[in-house]
């Protein structure tokens, strides 16, 4: 069908203000999607092991603990992205929340809870006395983590490489991470004090998070 001159030029101007239209809401104008946002746009950030913000070395245990929140939200304890110890796993409890790993191959070990309100204390020493050379230790404690804490006990836990179990109170926020046979201080440790000037929620302080890239260890020599 042939168009007669006039109505070939009106449909010229249609598609002319078609295509400006389609050009000024791809490339620009308030509130449009741009093409150049499209091809520029910037990735999702990337997730690594546990929810670290890079990821570990070689030859490195990527892990994330977090505290309780008051008596309400369990602890959590990540290592190499799999949940040891959670609300959702069911095997979380008030006091210290506890998993042994070994050192070398990163294996869990065990997990295990301490009530440190109404429990029977000697289960937690006979729980730490006989660890192995080289064994990894993630704690995280739930609503109380040290009324019934003794002497024996914090002492133990310092052997780990605590520095904050000495002081540790009655409703304190502790995370930490120790190794038996471990030569210096652990870096991995984190302590909030119940303060009632400070405390977030009524009568606790506040959760603690902390992640970190651990070391393993060679094999021991025999």
């Amino acid at each position: 069908i042939l168009l007669t001159a006039p109505l070939r030029g009106v449909v010229v101007l249609l598609l002319a203000g078609f295509t400006w239209l389609l050009a000024s809401a791809l490339f620009g104008g308030d509130g449009s999607l741009s093409v150049r946002n499209i091809f520029t746009a910037e990735p999702h950030p990337r997730r690594y092991k546990c929810g670290l913000s890079a990821p570990c070395p070689p030859k490195h245990l990527a892990f994330r603990l977090v505290s309780g929140a008051a008596n309400v939200i369990g602890p959590k304890i990540c290592l190499e992205d799999k949940m040891l110890v959670s609300s959702v796993k069911n095997n979380v409890g008030r006091g210290l929340n506890i998993a042994l790993v070994n050192g070398v191959t990163g294996e869990l070990l065990e997990t295990k809870t301490f009530d440190m309100w109404a429990g029977d204390m000697s289960n937690l020493l006979k729980f730490l006395r006989p660890l192995h050379e080289g064994t990894l230790v993630f704690v995280a404690s739930f609503d109380d983590a040290a009324t019934k804490l003794n002497d024996e006990s914090r002492r133990l836990f310092e052997e780990l490489g605590s520095t904050a179990v000495k002081e540790l109170a009655f409703r304190d926020s502790w995370v930490f991470v120790g190794a038996k046979g471990i030569e210096n201080k652990s870096p991995f440790e984190q302590r909030m004090k119940n303060s009632k000037s400070s405390n977030k929620y009524e009568g606790w302080p506040e959760s603690l998070e902390m992640d970190g890239c651990i070391p393993l260890r060679p094999p021991l020599e025999s």
